[in-house]
């Protein structure tokens, strides 16, 4: 079987990589820039996540890369604690949640790819301009350089994010990615550590919040590499004047967070310390009733783009490629699109309806709109119950509640013991 990728992303690579497991060794990854660097800032890598990667023999790699987030507080504007909760193999998981570089994952999936697959196995410059399907063959155009190229394979899987080209050829009308009236000021700074140097926190709520924990284990000076998001609604602005990946001002929102100055986290010097900061808005797309045309088939983000609510983007596009290879390794391709579609469409439907709607994060809405001023005592304004089952809930549906994932099966299979040719 032949597959070529589009998108050497997250997704991308980690398709690569699961092929491979499952035994499709005849695999091409072609990315539309010139040079793969390691971009972008920190993002979250969960539990039903890290066991995929650990399956792929990537466990050590992810442990030494990033930081492996021991606890999660949601707390409201004032710095009062609505919300703790354990993380990881601390909250009952078998496999750790690691808060990691996005580009540095991506190089050490990258390198995984180059050492099981070969060099030879990622492509840059090559940008998509067509995808077809004749009968059990899918035909992919597209430029690298001066070069017009057709190749052909059984499956073209579309892992090329937000602005998937494929399926902008699929939708010509769908237009650019759905703000929410919500901007992301992205940025890391070097710091002393905070609460137990591996905490994550989310403080404020839905018109204003800051999102922040650490991406790198204490340096021998004792400071951290911590990353932090701003955000902010900005709705009544015109939307089309954001741009998607700028380098901002800090003034732009700075004044916002001036107050929130807790007694064991100080924002406005995190704010001032980063080197550079980046513009994002906050944006989806609406959820599609199929991701496959032929032998060609969305993945990640280019399937289901979702707001960066519950720190589920990534680990959604990792289950994805596990789902996938397992299909193809134990059906016949167009059998194994349908189950791979089946299986992860309406899962990822509903995380997009619930991120939509603050996902987790809407417990800290929840205390603001009971008590705006903060509170004596959280359970006075939220009973435990209602908090309890706001986490629980998001769990089961994004796909890593620890009772579930702990004893599910593998999707591990191999195309040599299955049986499929």
């Amino acid at each position: 079987m032949r597959v070529l990728i589009v998108g050497a992303g997250i997704g991308g690579a980690t398709a690569a990589l699961s092929l491979h497991a499952a035994g499709i060794t005849d695999v091409t990854l072609l990315e539309s820039v010139s040079e793969i660097r390691p971009l972008g800032v920190g993002i979250n890598v969960l539990p039903h996540a890290v066991r995929e990667l650990t399956e792929l023999g990537l466990g050590e790699q992810l442990a030494a890369t990033g930081v492996a987030t021991s606890d999660l507080t949601y707390v409201n504007r004032q710095g009062q604690k609505i919300w703790n909760e354990p993380r990881g193999i601390a909250a009952g998981y078998n496999y750790p949640q690691y808060s990691i570089h996005r580009g540095r994952l991506q190089m050490l999936l990258l390198d995984a790819v180059k050492e099981r697959l070969g060099a030879n196995a990622i492509r840059t410059g090559c940008r998509v301009l067509s995808s077809t399907t004749n009968g059990d063959v899918a035909e992919l155009t597209y430029q690298r350089g001066d070069e017009r190229i057709t190749e052909t394979a059984d499956l073209i899987i579309a892992a090329d994010g937000i602005k998937s080209a494929i399926r902008a050829e699929w939708f010509p009308d769908e237009g650019p990615p759905q703000w929410n009236g919500l901007i992301l000021w992205r940025a890391v700074s070097r710091a002393k550590p905070f609460l137990s140097g591996k905490s994550m926190v989310m403080a404020g709520d839905r018109e204003i919040r800051f999102v922040v924990y650490p991406i790198e284990d204490a340096a021998a000076d004792g400071t951290q590499l911590i990353n932090w998001v701003a955000e902010k609604d900005l709705s009544g602005a015109d939307g089309s004047n954001f741009d998607w990946n700028k380098a901002i001002d800090r003034s732009v929102f700075a004044p916002a967070f001036a107050e929130w100055n807790y007694e064991w986290l100080d924002i406005p010097a995190l704010i001032e310390s980063a080197e550079a900061v980046y513009e994002y808005p906050m944006v989806d797309r609406p959820p599609l009733e199929s991701w496959i045309r032929g032998r060609v088939v969305l993945l990640g983000d280019a399937a289901h783009p979702t707001y960066p609510v519950g720190s589920n983007g990534s680990s959604q596009a990792i289950i994805d490629t596990r789902v996938l290879a397992y299909a193809l390794a134990t059906m016949p391709v167009d059998q194994a699109l349908e189950f791979y579609q089946n299986e992860r469409l309406p899962k990822t439907r509903e995380l997009q309806k619930l991120n939509r709607a603050m996902g987790p994060e809407r417990v800290m809405q929840i205390a603001r709109e009971r008590a705006p001023e903060g509170f004596a005592d959280i359970h006075d304004v939220v009973s435990p119950a209602e908090l309890e089952e706001v986490a629980a809930n998001y769990k089961r549906v994004a796909g890593f509640d620890p009772s579930i994932l702990n004893s599910q099966p593998s999707w591990s299979a191999h195309i040599s013991t299955a049986g499929v040719s």
